[in-house]
């Protein structure tokens, strides 16, 4: 019989996070009523230090309250369970101690029956490594995952948590950004958008700002034009960059009105650039879980500096959605999708039932309680769906080449 279940959000920021809290509080307390409930502050690492507070009956009676924002109230960190090393380093376990054991222990010690992570591919991976040394140390708890990540890249789940609203937002940011282009002559605009190895949310917010340009009035006349506000490129790790030909077509877009607007995934040519890196003798810099820290390479204005030459641009503006798209409050499509999700993910923990919830690519799409063994991260975005090959013959790119994957 579960009696004291623990929350914990982990990893970045996505719009979900608050929300995805606010609808297991709701769950539990119309389901499960007497189930105490508290929450990890700051991801795997309170756990670790055993730091948490109550959800009381003031929580629950406010919990709705939490669908109204985003960010987590319950704070995130990027810690991995399996990486000893950093962890002894940022003095969260003892050196030669085992975290997994010490996660196990702490989750005992606190009198924890059930764990609900909320996080993206590191952190149900990291939940994967936890309930499985759960399980074979016979330790009796159960751990359900929710997916949440903007890159909407978890293996085999359809659509995660806060990645319809970050797309949303990330279309709202540039229809500001994107006025810029008659702050002056020959402008170079590159929305740069987060995904490390996935393009689907920098293709997502591109249809989604291409998608507002079509559905509202212009006034070419007086110099309001649709063609100087578009999107005139996108570009995704998934499909090969060829500068040259690029700049050839851009050049013509350029010359015509004045302007070249560009969507850039974060991740997007990110080997050209690690190689010029470690060539000329530069540190690539990564975190925990062996990523290469985007901030760091700065691949926005990588780009800018080798369009800019070939597309003889006055002024270059490079400029990222990141963190305005992935802080924001769960919209419409994102809160409907919580609510299965968490109502789901109650049921499945009052029922002892372990898994990631999520929509299964490889079962039809049925809503279910995924294994954690078959949670992956890394699923690449589709650079042959319908709608995304579509968006580019409406703005005139050529259609993708698939380039080679790679690890970043």
């Amino acid at each position: 019989m579960v009696q004291k279940v623990a929350l914990l959000t982990a990893g970045g920021f996505a719009p979900c996070l608050s929300s995805a809290i606010g609808g297991l509080i709701e769950r539990y307390t119309e389901v499960a009523p007497d189930v105490e409930i508290i929450a990890y502050k700051n991801g795997y690492e309170g756990l670790l230090s055993g730091d948490y507070l109550t959800v009381t009956d003031a929580i629950r009676a406010k919990a709705a309250l939490l669908h109204e924002y985003g960010g987590s109230p319950i704070g995130n960190s990027r810690v991995k369970l399996t990486n000893a090393k950093d962890l002894v380093k940022r003095g969260l376990v003892a050196e030669g101690d085992d975290p997994l054991k010490v996660a196990a222990d702490r989750l005992v010690a606190d009198g924890v029956d059930v764990l609900h992570t909320i996080g993206g591919d590191d952190t149900n991976t990291t939940a994967a490594d936890l309930a499985a040394y759960l399980a074979t140390n016979g330790y009796g708890l159960t751990v359900v995952g929710l997916p949440k990540t903007i890159d909407n890249d978890v293996i085999p789940i359809k659509q995660s948590l806060g990645a319809d609203t970050a797309a949303e937002m990330g279309a709202r940011f540039a229809k500001n950004v994107m006025a810029e282009h008659n702050a002056g002559t020959r402008i170079l605009l590159i929305h740069e958008v987060m995904g490390r190895n996935c393009g689907w949310l920098t293709a997502a917010t591109a249809r989604k700002y291409h998608e507002w340009i079509e559905s509202v009035d212009w006034l070419p006349e007086i110099g309001l034009s649709k063609k100087s506000w578009d999107v005139h490129a996108v570009f995704v790790p998934e499909a090969e960059i060829d500068l040259h030909a690029e700049s050839e077509r851009l050049l013509k877009v350029m010359d015509e009105v004045g302007c070249v607007n560009i969507f850039l995934s974060e991740g997007a040519g990110i080997t050209d650039i690690v190689e010029e890196m470690e060539k000329a003798g530069q540190e690539v810099a990564r975190d925990a879980f062996g990523h290469i820290r985007l901030e760091r390479i700065n691949p926005g204005a990588w780009f800018g500096k080798q369009f800019a030459a070939m597309l003889n641009a006055k002024k270059v503006l490079v400029q990222k959605s990141g963190y305005y798209s992935r802080s924001a409050p769960a919209n419409e499509f994102d809160r409907a999708l919580i609510r299965s999700m968490t109502d789901l993910a109650v049921d499945s923990a009052i029922e002892g039932k372990p898994g990631v919830v999520g929509h299964d690519e490889e079962n039809g799409d049925v809503l279910s309680v995924i294994a954690f063994d078959r949670i992956k991260g890394g699923k690449p975005f589709d650079i042959t769906e319908d709608w995304y090959l579509e968006l580019l013959s409406e703005i005139g790119q050529p259609g993708p080449v698939a380039a080679a994957p790679v690890e970043h």
